[in-house]
């Protein structure tokens, strides 16, 4: 099994493998050209941002400058918008939904590492996966961790890190951030 399939398995893999490297100077270079871009030439972000994820719905739009690891690994969905400063470790698939909004500043990490130190040192890295549902919305500055999952129609704070999951139709926020409250489906 190659070093980019344990990786996208979330099983123990070399992060510093020669085809991994690869794909994240193509990565390096793509996100490049999109942040250099001028805000009118929107049909040429398209163009680079279709090269770069995964998968991108309509109504897309991503405020420069934004960086990943790999791009590849990211799924948006319809009416996607991030602001300035997005940064997206997407060692590990990163699952985005439809009508997501995404503040400035916002990181979303996939990448995580062994926590016994004599491993560590021996670029023994793994994933988790990020899923974040439909009709979301992350508070400028928010850090959503390895493995977390945000149910459709939540609002998460600005500033919070998300360390565990959060169900749909709630409003959470803090270090680490807890549900606030309810949102009313009326």
């Amino acid at each position: 099994m190659s070093e980019k399939q344990k990786m996208l398995n979330g099983e123990i893999y070399n992060a510093y493998d020669e085809s991994l490297i690869l794909l994240r100077n193509k990565a390096r270079h793509l996100t490049k050209l999109y942040n250099n871009t001028d805000p009118e030439e929107t049909e040429e972000r398209i163009k680079i941002i279709k090269k770069l994820f995964g998968k991108i719905g309509g109504n897309f739009e991503l405020e420069p400058p934004f960086y990943c690891d790999y791009g590849t690994n990211i799924e948006a969905g319809e009416s996607f918008y991030a602001n300035f400063n997005f940064l997206v470790l997407d060692d590990g698939l990163v699952k985005i939904g439809d009508d997501v909004l995404i503040g400035p500043n916002v990181s979303i990490f996939t990448a995580t590492h062994l926590i016994d130190p004599k491993l560590r040192p021996k670029n023994a890295d793994y994933t988790k996966s990020v899923t974040i549902g439909n009709n979301v919305w992350i508070g400028g500055g928010s850090i959503i961790n390895p493995g977390i999952s945000i149910g459709d129609n939540s609002v998460i704070g600005s500033g919070s890190v998300v360390t565990k999951n959060i169900p749909a139709n709630v409003v959470a926020a803090g270090n680490p951030c807890k549900i606030i409250k309810n949102i009313d489906e009326k």
